[in-house]
C-alpha cells in the first residue's frame, strides 16, 4: 500500500508498549500526520464513541495495537476480561474503520493463537488445527476472531486489512506488574527489587524448562511498517502462496525460562538464590515461530535478546515512577 507522508494514521493503543514503539518509528521515518487519542476521550470498548471518532476524522491507515494483555496469572484470574475486552475493542475499531471507508489496517495478534501442541517451529497454517493452551485461551480466541474479521472484510468487501502474529514481546513501556505482566517485565521488576532490597532468594513459577521466544518491540514496529508498506498486489500474491491471511513475526529462536532467569540475574547483579516453584504451571511446553515467510519479504530482527533485555532493564530503572505496574 505504501503509506504516504500525507496519510492520516490512527494508532490505537498509542501509550502501550507496541503502540508507543510504532509511533516512535513513524515519527523517525517522517510520518507527521499521526492521530492518537487518550482513553479518557475515546474508550475503545464504547462502540458509539469509536464510530463517532472515525466519522469525525478522515483516517487513511489504522494500526490496531490496543489490547488487554498479561501473563499466565492474569489470564487465569481474569478470563472474562480478556475475552470480552479484546473482542469488543477490536470489533469496534475494525468495524468503524470499514464503515467509514478506511481501506488500510494492520491488526496485531499474538502467537498464542496457535494450538498448545503445535509442531515446532510454528507455521501460519497451523491455526485452528488443535486445542489451545488453557491458561491463555480467552485472549487467543479473541485474537483469532480478529484475524478472521479482517480476513472476512478482505474477501467480502475487498479491504486491505493485514494481520501479523508477534511472538512474546518486551521492551520500554511494557507492564511491569509482578503478577499480571508477561515474563520478562515481571522478572525485570522482581530482580531489581530483590537486588535493591538485598533479598536472599527469588521464587520463579514452574520448572524453568518451558521454552519461549522473545522479540523486542522495536523490531516488531519495524516489521509492522514493513508489512504495511508492501503493495496490495505483492501482499496478496504472497498470501495466496502461503494460503493464510496472517504472518508470523519473531526471531525464530527460543530460550528456556531457566536460562532467561539467569540472564536477568546477571544483568541485575543479583547475588541471591533462584528457587523454581514446580507446583506452579509452566504453560505451553515450547513455542517458537517459523518466520521464514516474513524473512522472505525482506524483514528480519536486529536486536539480540541479551542486549534487548539489558536495554529494557535500564529503561525500567530510569522510569521507576512512571513505568506501568497494573
Amino acid at each position: 500500500m505504501n503509506i504516504s507522508a500525507e496519510s492520516k494514521i490512527f494508532v490505537a493503543g498509542h501509550k502501550g508498549m507496541v503502540g508507543s514503539s510504532i509511533c516512535r518509528l513513524l515519527n523517525q521515518e517522517g510520518y507527521s500526520n499521526i492521530l492518537t487519542e487518550e482513553k479518557s476521550s475515546l474508550d475503545l470498548l464504547n462502540q458509539k464513541q469509536v464510530n463517532s471518532f472515525f466519522q469525525d476524522n478522515k483516517i487513511d491507515v489504522v494500526f490496531f495495537c490496543s489490547a488487554k494483555v498479561g501473563g499466565i496469572h492474569a489470564n487465569s484470574t481474569y478470563p472474562y476480561d480478556f475475552i470480552y475486552q479484546n473482542l469488543m475493542m477490536q470489533n469496534n475499531v475494525i468495524n468503524a474503520a470499514h464503515s467509514n471507508n478506511v481501506n488500510n489496517l494492520l491488526f496485531l495478534g499474538s502467537s498464542c493463537i496457535y494450538p498448545k501442541n503445535a509442531n515446532q517451529p510454528i507455521t501460519e497454517n497451523q491455526l485452528l488445527t488443535g486445542v489451545l493452551e488453557q491458561t491463555n485461551q480467552w485472549y487467543a480466541i479473541a485474537k483469532i476472531a480478529g484475524i478472521k474479521l479482517c480476513e472476512s472484510l478482505n474477501i467480502q468487501h475487498d479491504r486491505d486489512y493485514r494481520s501479523i502474529m508477534p511472538t512474546n514481546l518486551y521492551g520500554p513501556n511494557d507492564n511491569f506488574h509482578d503478577l499480571n505482566s508477561h515474563v520478562i517485565p515481571a522478572l525485570i521488576r522482581r530482580f531489581y527489587e530483590a537486588k535493591t532490597s538485598n533479598l536472599n532468594s527469588i521464587n520463579i513459577w514452574g520448572t524453568g524448562n518451558a521454552m519461549r521466544e522473545f522479540l523486542h518491540v522495536d523490531d516488531l514496529a519495524k516489521a509492522s511498517l514493513h508489512i504495511m508498506n508492501m503493495s496490495k498486489l505483492d501482499f496478496n500474491t504472497f498470501n495466496n502462496i502461503i494460503d493464510e491471511s496472517h504472518i508470523n513475526v519473531g526471531t525464530g529462536q527460543d530460550i528456556s525460562i531457566k536460562n532467561l532467569v539467569y540472564i536477568l540475574k546477571e544483568i541485575s547483579q543479583f547475588d541471591g538464590d533462584i528457587v523454581f516453584d514446580i507446583t506452579k504451571p509452566d504453560g505451553t511446553p515450547r513455542k517458537v515461530l517459523d518466520i521464514s515467510k516474513i524473512e522472505s519479504l525482506g524483514w528480519s530482527p536486529t536486536m539480540t535478546l541479551k542486549n534487548g533485555i539489558h536495554q529494557t532493564y535500564n529503561w525500567y530503572v530510569s522510569n521507576l515512577d512512571t513505568a506501568k505496574k497494573v
